[in-house]
């Protein structure tokens, strides 16, 4: 028998939505998550793709996440989206806004959409650029649970709290830059203590405090940022735009994804910008600058590959391991 599992993006969001639903998800929930999952599998994000959509599954049953949590948005001023998830899922808050959201910054220029009391959101670049396929430029931030050490600190104050741009480019996939204020994701760390093998140096220090290359004292300590001091201000930076703004939980209070049976009450802050109110021609000139900086002078752009490896996937199908494909497949049994 292959290790590996190989199904059409199709069959992958049924068979998710199936075992979201059967755990007590209602179909708006069950399709938002699966999407989200689906999305990031396909795009060559396994760590955040079904692999992480086990803990979604675990959290349902163990109700981290309410499965039949309405979310419940509100319009604070006219360019203002509040979203209070109740305990649900990030995802169908923001789904459910979404096209206000692309309008209202249409008409305004800007936009701002910001959510609390929700599970983590895995892969935060969908947020944003969701917003540049419509044509906007999207900047988003979100926290979780403390895991990473603050500047001149030890102990976990932050979530791996990512950033995320985007921003569309004329006849090309947009520009994505999605990354997290620690030197590596959370995942990262969990999947080599799964495997047994060490990680780098500079990625993490043990519950003393001392760096360490072991994966399993690594989870009893803190992540490091990137980056040293200016990566920890990025995270606290994050932590003010997304908890702080939305009035979710700081990351200190913020209850684990994975123990227990509280949500972790994290945010999420997206703010979208319509480009073309002020530079009618800024796809197509983003577009021959990133050719530029490509061509002329080597630089990778992010982006295009999370693209063609959607476009590889939704023309031959996903492939993923056998063992994952079997825990989600029991689940909708």
């Amino acid at each position: 028998m292959s290790d590996t599992v190989t199904l059409p993006l199709g069959d992958a969001l049924s068979l998710c939505e199936t075992a979201a639903t059967r755990l007590g998800a209602s179909a708006e929930l069950a399709r938002s998550i699966a999407e989200a999952a689906v999305r990031a599998e396909a795009e060559g994000q396994p760590a955040v793709g079904l692999a992480h959509y086990i803990d979604y599954l675990d959290s349902l049953r163990d109700g981290r996440i309410d499965g039949r949590a309405e979310p419940a948005i509100t319009r604070p001023a006219p360019a203002l989206i509040l979203s209070d998830a109740r305990g649900g899922a990030a995802h169908p808050g923001f789904d459910r806004a979404f096209d206000d959201l692309v309008a209202t910054a249409r008409n305004f220029g800007l936009a701002l959409f910001v959510q609390k009391n929700a599970y983590t959101c895995g892969a935060l670049g969908q947020f944003a650029a969701r917003l540049a396929e419509a044509g906007l430029v999207g900047l988003a931030a979100t926290n979780g649970p403390a895991l990473i050490a603050g500047s001149g600190g030890t102990k976990p104050v932050y979530c791996t709290n990512p950033l995320a741009f985007a921003a569309p480019v004329e006849d090309g996939p947009p520009l994505l830059i999605d990354q997290s204020s620690s030197a590596t994701a959370f995942v990262n760390i969990r999947q080599a203590a799964r495997e047994g093998r060490p990680i780098p140096e500079g990625w993490a220090v043990d519950a003393e405090g001392s760096p360490t290359t072991d994966p399993n004292e690594a989870m009893k300590g803190a992540l490091l940022a990137f980056g040293g001091v200016r990566g920890a201000n990025i995270a606290l930076m994050v932590e003010v735009l997304a908890a702080g703004l939305s009035g979710a939980n700081w990351s200190l209070d913020a209850h684990s994804i994975s123990e227990g049976s509280e949500n972790p009450g994290s945010g999420l802050f997206v703010l979208a910008i319509a480009p073309a109110l002020l530079d009618p021609d800024f796809s197509r000139r983003l577009a021959a600058q990133l050719d530029r900086l490509s061509a002329d002078y080597g630089v990778h752009i992010p982006g295009p590959a999370k693209a063609r490896a959607r476009q590889a996937a939704e023309r031959d199908g996903m492939t993923v391991s056998r063992p994952i494909y079997e825990r989600i497949a029991g689940a909708s049994r």
